[in-house]
C-alpha cells in the first residue's frame, strides 16, 4: 500500500472534458492538483461536440483556444425548416465578437487537446488507469483510495476532492449528497454521417410534425444527425435512422458512410449542493441537463472557472471562510444550471411531435423574423445566464 504526504491541494476524480479543464485552470493559478481517470485514452467517439462562445472565452483566459480553433469547425448560422419550407435563420455572427459562432469539435478531439495542454503544464497531473474506490474525510484533509492495473489500495492525501466523475458520480454518492430530478419521455437516435447535404458549414433544424431532426456539420466532411423517436431504440442502426429521415424529410441517407450511432433518453438532475465539507462537485456529477442544445459540457466548464477562482481566493486565507466561499460557488452554479435546464426544456418542447405544427411554426417564423432573433441567437449560444430572462 502506497501513501503520499497530504501536500496536494486538490484531487480531481474524473478526467473527462470537465476534470481536465479544471486541472488546467488550477495549475494556471499555481494550485497543484492530480486527476484520477479510469480510461487510459480519450473517448473513442464524437459524443459532445458543441463548444459555445462562453467556453471559448474561458479557454482564452488560460491560453488554450488556438488548438481548438485549428481542430474545430465554426458554425455561424442555424436554419430552421419545416418539412417543405424555411422558417427562418439565426445568425450567430451578430453575437458578441470575437467568438460569434459555435465551434463543432468531437469529444475525442476535445479530450486529446485538453490532455496535451495539461501535460505541458504538469506531466504528472493526470493519472490514467486509476479507478477511484473511496475517500475518507478528516478535519484538515481528505484521503483518497484508488487502484491501478499495477497496484490496489493506493492512497493520496489532499486538502479537497472534486467529483468530476459524471452523472453516476461515486464521489457524490459516497458524500451522501442527494441527487434529484426526473426522466423525460423524450428519446432520440443520432449518428455521424458523411456530409451529403448542401448546408455546408450551417446547422439545420427540421421541425416536421412527427418530431425534430437536427443536422449539424462536423470537421472532416461529416455531419451529425439527431432524430426524435417515439420510443427508446435499444439497438440503433443506420437503416433505422435513415428510414426516419427519409420518411419525414424525403432525404436519402441509405448507404452513406457512418462512423457512430447511438440512442439516448433525456434526464434532468441536480445535486442538493455542490459543496459539502471538503468534497466539491462539478459538471454532470453536479447537474445533468438535456443534451438537446448541447450545453451540458459547457455548463461544466463554467463550473470549473468559478471553482478554480474559489480555490485561488482561499490560498493563504483562513480556512474558516472556505465554507462560505464554496457555498457561494454552489448557490451561483445551481442558479445557472436551473436556467440552462429551462432552456433545454424549451428546445425539447419545440421539437416534439405536434398535432397542429402550424402554430409552432408560425411562432418560430415570427421570432426569427423580428428583433427577437438576436436574443434567440444569444440563448442558443449560452449568453445571458447571469440575467433574469429565461
Amino acid at each position: 500500500m502506497t501513501r503520499t504526504k497530504p501536500e496536494i491541494p486538490v484531487v480531481i476524480i474524473g478526467g473527462g472534458p470537465v476534470g481536465l479543464f479544471l486541472a488546467i485552470c488550477l495549475l494556471k493559478k499555481g494550485i497543484e492538483c492530480r486527476v484520477l481517470e479510469k480510461r487510459k485514452e480519450p473517448v473513442p467517439d464524437s459524443r459532445s461536440l458543441g463548444i459555445h462562445p462562453v467556453s471559448l472565452e474561458l479557454f482564452e483566459e488560460v491560453g488554450i483556444t488556438e488548438p481548438f480553433l485549428s481542430a474545430g469547425l465554426k458554425i455561424r448560422k442555424g436554419i430552421a425548416l419545416s418539412e417543405d419550407k424555411k422558417l427562418g435563420e439565426i445568425f450567430f455572427e451578430n453575437c458578441r465578437k470575437p467568438y460569434n459562432y459555435i465551434l463543432a469539435c468531437p469529444q475525442f478531439t476535445t479530450e486529446k487537446i485538453l490532455r496535451d495542454e495539461l501535460a505541458k503544464l504538469n506531466g504528472h497531473a493526470l493519472i490514467t488507469g486509476a479507478t477511484f474506490q473511496s475517500f475518507l474525510e478528516h478535519e484538515q484533509s481528505v484521503e483518497i483510495t484508488y487502484s491501478t492495473d499495477q497496484q490496489t489500495n493506493q492512497r493520496i492525501s489532499s486538502n479537497y476532492v472534486v467529483g468530476c466523475d459524471g452523472k453516476n458520480s461515486m464521489v457524490r454518492q459516497q458524500a451522501s449528497i442527494h441527487f434529484s430530478g426526473k426522466r423525460y419521455n423524450d428519446t432520440y437516435i443520432m449518428g455521424d454521417f458523411e456530409d451529403t447535404t448542401d448546408f455546408g458549414p450551417d446547422a439545420a433544424v427540421f421541425l416536421p410534425k412527427e418530431g425534430l431532426i437536427e443536422c449539424f456539420p462536423l470537421p472532416n466532411g461529416m455531419r451529425r444527425w439527431v432524430v426524435k423517436t417515439d420510443e427508446y431504440i435499444p439497438k440503433p442502426g443506420q437503416l433505422k435512422l435513415a428510414a426516419l429521415v427519409q420518411d419525414r424529410l424525403g432525404y436519402d441517407l441509405f448507404g452513406v458512410k457512418s462512423t457512430m450511432l447511438s440512442s439516448f433518453g433525456v434526464q434532468q438532475f441536480l445535486a442538493e449542493t455542490f459543496a459539502k465539507g471538503r468534497v466539491l462537485l462539478a459538471g454532470d456529477a453536479a447537474h445533468v441537463v438535456s443534451p438537446i442544445g448541447g450545453q451540458g459540457m459547457n455548463l461544466g466548464w463554467m463550473d470549473c472557472r468559478v471553482l478554480a477562482d474559489s480555490f485561488a481566493f482561499l490560498t493563504n486565507k483562513n480556512s474558516e471562510i472556505a465554507e462560505q466561499v464554496f457555498r457561494e460557488y454552489s448557490e451561483n452554479q445551481t442558479r445557472i444550471a436551473k436556467k440552462v435546464a429551462r432552456r433545454a426544456e424549451i428546445n425539447m418542447a419545440l421539437g416534439r411531435r405536434q398535432r397542429m405544427p402550424f402554430f409552432r411554426n408560425l411562432f418560430l417564423k415570427g421570432m426569427l423574423h423580428s428583433p427577437l432573433k438576436r436574443k434567440a441567437a444569444e440563448l442558443f449560444t449560452m449568453r445571458g445566464l447571469d440575467s433574469w430572462w429565461v
